[in-house]
């Protein structure tokens, strides 16, 4: 018992590990992605049916980007530092109570940008809140428990810290619609130049090329294969059939035969 709940220093994971594959955790963690991949897809479908194609766009492209950078940061961690102790796990399952809430929030993202007007952020800036305080809590056990990996630790928790306060204060803040557009690309700009930003402080940290690239390989397949039950659905009205909720195919009652 003693054991389980000794904790491993984050002293950084073999970047020449052999046989290095996701673990069961990282799997869990990309699960709770289906959830937030599914809802930008299925938002993405209603708006395209009303014909407001560039709203669509514009709102799955801000909330793909966003599942994008939330997935990368966790999952670069995981690949140097993962030591599946008991904070650990505790800490990637906050994370997945972020993602969940983050989705819960993808709606009035996209009805916020086909309305028009101020952009409608705040949950999921909430959920990327509760995910990023697990992040910066990792990072601070790799700053205590590993020297050489102190600077960069450090350099990340800083710099996420600042990318986070200024997604709060634009989705709290109320802004004239220019500002928010050119606010959200500077937000975005900061947010893809953070690995330059924190990676620079040191020399990096010791992430697994074959880890990191399986890791990349089940995060396309879970957008795909959102993609293809996202088309089937959609595609299954043309066919006078729909599809019911456990998967089942039903015939469309707009085809069914008129009685008499």
């Amino acid at each position: 018992m003693a054991s389980r709940l000794r904790l491993v220093p984050m002293s950084g994971r073999d970047p020449e590990e052999s046989g290095r594959v996701s673990s069961p955790l990282e799997l869990l963690f990309d699960l709770t992605f289906v959830v937030a991949v599914g809802t930008a897809a299925s938002q993405f479908a209603g708006l395209l049916v009303l014909g407001h194609v560039g709203a669509a766009t514009a709102a799955f492209v801000m909330a793909m980007f966003a599942i994008g950078v939330a997935w990368i940061n966790y999952s670069w961690f995981a690949s140097a530092f993962a030591t599946d102790d008991w904070l650990f796990r505790v800490l990637t399952m906050l994370q997945m109570v972020g993602v969940v809430i983050f989705s819960l929030g993808l709606p009035a993202l996209f009805r916020s940008v086909d309305e028009g007007g101020h952009l409608e952020l705040r949950a999921m800036v909430i959920g990327y809140v509760v995910m990023r305080v697990a992040m910066i809590a990792q990072w601070w056990r790799v700053a205590l428990e590993s020297a050489p990996y102190r600077r960069v630790a450090m350099a990340n928790i800083r710099w996420t810290a600042v990318a986070q306060v200024g997604w709060v204060a634009l989705a709290f803040v109320r802004m004239p619609a220019t500002v928010v557009i050119g606010v959200f690309l500077a937000l975005a700009v900061l947010e893809l130049l953070l690995p330059v930003l924190s990676q620079g402080a040191a020399s990096g940290t010791p992430w697994h090329p074959h880890h990191v690239a399986e890791r990349y390989s089940l995060f396309a397949i879970i957008t795909l294969g959102e993609g293809v039950v996202g088309t089937v659905a959609s595609s299954s009205g043309l066919l006078g059939v729909e599809i019911g909720p456990t998967g089942q195919v039903m015939q469309s009652p707009s085809s069914s035969p008129v009685s008499g």
